[in-house]
């Protein structure tokens, strides 16, 4: 009963604008975020349909004590999910008036000349059809197993396993218990949108992360190799964590840092049940971490994720930032820029990778090429994924090196990624800088950048 209860508390939440969706869910204490999100999200996207059924069935009049908030994740959990996962006085509730609330269903239909519950939804509530075509990933947790044995175990459990898919296509047109290998990523499977694998065994004990393949990108590009330092800049709640400690194979050193104590602690869970180790959690700003404390002297990687609008998510609901407006965005990409930055001062970083969930340029490629106005002459933007369909906006000269993803292009939320290294001596300087970067004059460059260089010749003349 406590899943109901706490989206219950999150429904009322959102409508007292206490925060948006994801905050309120991830602050909920909530073990499962997950599934919390999922039925909170589904009720809100069926909430216009629900209140009809509550007034037809004038269930809340017979039901006094049972709160409107309560009454809707009850209902569609009953109607339109998988059936209540609860007992005692609830189950009983739902017994009594199944029937009408049933009977309410079936004379909305007819009214309305549907035969599909998603029918019944109105156009600016329903699940558009890009959105509706993303399927179901699952990303195979490698510290505790492999593919192949995940594979086996879905084939006994009446799965259909059809290979690795070899186009977008095909993942368009899967349907029923049948999945695929992913086409670009090794370690992820692919299921009908509408698998709920919340309750299954493998998701419960941590052998799979069910997490969208977009959000595998930034961990999957980073590639650290086994015995590496690692920074996650902003961290929770952890499945990107999770995947560079799978990526890591658990040998090395990841230091993760997260503001929100809540998130932090749901993080800290999920990253036990994945068996994460190596692993240092911090409730800490990033911002305020000093790049040159001796801790972080042998980080060559960095993954920085930053809080962004989240306007490349397919599943909003009231009190998610949809449109966010320009001061917010202007907001938003002023913070993205100075964490970037601070990100590059770490004098041991080889190679980030910086993404977002949000489809704006001014949080994106805006974002990357002002800070390669000032750390071009130590970093450069690299390729990433060349094979990748939806590369980034022609903004300025190299944006084609970054990568986007959409619903419609890539069968995954909106996302970019951007994979910046540290120049090897003697490469030429890139297109995207202006010409006074390109040939500095005396005593002009990237102080923190160039630092390292200047006393490294001092020491050889004093030899």
């Amino acid at each position: 009963m406590a899943l109901y209860r706490t989206a219950a508390a999150v429904l009322a939440g959102l409508e007292r604008g206490e925060g948006g969706l994801k905050s309120l869910v991830y602050n909920s204490g909530f073990p499962h975020v997950r599934q919390l999100y999922a039925l909170v999200s589904e009720t809100l996207r069926y909430a216009s349909v629900l209140e009809k059924l509550l007034d037809g069935a004038a269930l809340l009049q017979a039901e006094k004590k049972l709160a409107p908030q309560l009454a809707k994740v009850l209902v569609y959990d009953l109607l339109f999910g998988k059936g209540l996962k609860c007992g005692g006085r609830w189950k009983a509730l739902a017994r009594r008036h199944r029937a009408r609330l049933e009977a309410e269903l079936a004379r909305m239909k007819v009214r309305h000349k549907v035969s599909r519950n998603e029918d019944l939804l109105a156009p600016e509530k329903a699940v558009s059809a890009s959105a509706s075509q993303v399927p179901r990933y699952v990303r195979v947790n490698t510290l505790k197993t492999c593919v192949d044995d995940v594979i086996d175990f879905f084939k006994r459990q009446g799965y259909a396993y059809l290979g690795k898919a070899v186009s977008v296509e095909e993942l368009k047109a899967l349907s029923g218990k049948k999945f695929f290998l992913d086409l670009h990523l090794p370690e992820l499977l692919v299921f009908p949108s509408q698998t709920d694998l919340h309750d299954n065994l493998l998701y419960t004990s941590g052998h799979i992360i069910l997490q969208d393949k977009a959000s595998c990108l930034p961990a999957y590009l980073l590639g650290p190799i086994a015995g590496s330092h690692v920074i996650d800049a902003c961290a929770a709640p952890g499945n990107k964590t999770s995947h560079l400690a799978a990526i890591l194979k658990n040998k090395g050193q990841i230091f993760a840092f997260d503001v929100d104590p809540k998130r932090l602690a749901t993080m800290n869970t999920l990253l036990t049940r994945a068996g994460v180790t190596g692993c240092q959690l911090a409730q800490q700003d990033f911002l305020t971490v000093d790049p040159r404390d001796p801790k972080y002297s042998r980080v060559t990687h960095i993954l920085l994720d930053p809080s962004c609008s989240g306007s490349g998510m397919v599943t909003r609901g009231p009190g998610e930032e949809a449109a966010p407006s320009a001061e917010r965005l202007q907001a938003l990409a002023g913070f993205q820029r100075r964490v970037l930055s601070h990100a590059l001062s770490f004098p041991a970083l080889q190679r980030l990778v910086y993404s977002t969930c949000s489809l704006h340029q001014e949080e994106n490629e805006d974002v990357v090429q002002a800070v390669l106005q000032e750390w071009g002459l130590v970093f450069r933007l690299v390729t990433a994924f060349p094979s990748w369909p939806c590369r980034g906006l022609a903004a300025f000269s190299g944006a084609e090196s970054c990568l986007r993803a959409s619903p419609t292009e890539t069968l995954t939320h909106g996302f970019f990624v951007a994979v910046l290294e540290r120049w090897k001596d003697g490469a030429a300087a890139p297109s995207y800088l202006p010409a006074a970067a390109k040939n500095p004059q005396p005593g002009e460059g990237m102080e923190t950048g160039a630092a390292p260089k200047k006393r490294k010749r001092k020491k050889q003349r004093v030899k």
